[in-house]
């Protein structure tokens, strides 16, 4: 019954946009039209920030860059208990949600999605956002060079998430 109702829904809402402009008379193509230009014109704008950001993430991966990383912060994370497998979706996160959905399935293939590790991937994912991804694709948008605090606020909501993350898992994993 609620997949019958999801799948009406967005049906629903453009008949009734659509009933609207009949009923007020407006011109309703005009403006739809004018909204896909714009469409159009914002992925235009914003594409080369997101192919250069896919292929940063991955020329960082497939130089050994990342498994450097992880070397480098693997005492730290044993140290508060995160599992080293997890370093990489960390990380990943920042920058893109697929990159680290990609390091999270590779989780489960090898520990399990009930792992302590599969655990806490899936909960750091869900706490978290793409700071780098989101701050190049709406600053680039809308045209800002200055960022003020933003770096520095995304950085620690995400590190505050995934700190959240550790201790919530902690406390429902063990």
């Amino acid at each position: 019954m609620i997949s019958y109702i999801a799948n009406l829904i967005l049906p629903f809402l453009i008949f009734s946009i659509v009933l609207y402009g009949i009923l007020k008379r407006k011109d309703m193509y005009d403006p739809f039209l004018k909204g896909v230009a714009d469409g159009f014109r914002i992925v235009a704008e914003v594409a080369p920030t997101l192919i250069a950001l896919f292929f940063a993430i991955q020329i960082f991966r497939s130089s050994g860059a990342l498994d450097l990383l992880v070397r480098f912060l693997a005492p730290a994370a044993s140290f508060l208990q995160i599992p080293t497998e997890v370093l990489p979706v960390i990380f990943a996160k920042l920058f893109s949600s697929s990159a680290a959905t990609g390091f999270l399935l590779d989780i489960f293939k090898t520990s399990g999605p009930d792992s302590a590790a599969g655990f806490l991937s899936s909960v750091i994912l869900s706490s978290t956002e793409t700071c780098f991804y989101i701050m190049s694709v709406y600053y680039s948008s809308v045209h800002i060079r200055k960022t003020r605090h933003t770096l520095r606020g995304a950085l620690l909501a995400t590190f505050a998430g995934i700190a959240a993350s550790v201790i919530l898992c902690r406390v429902f994993y063990s």
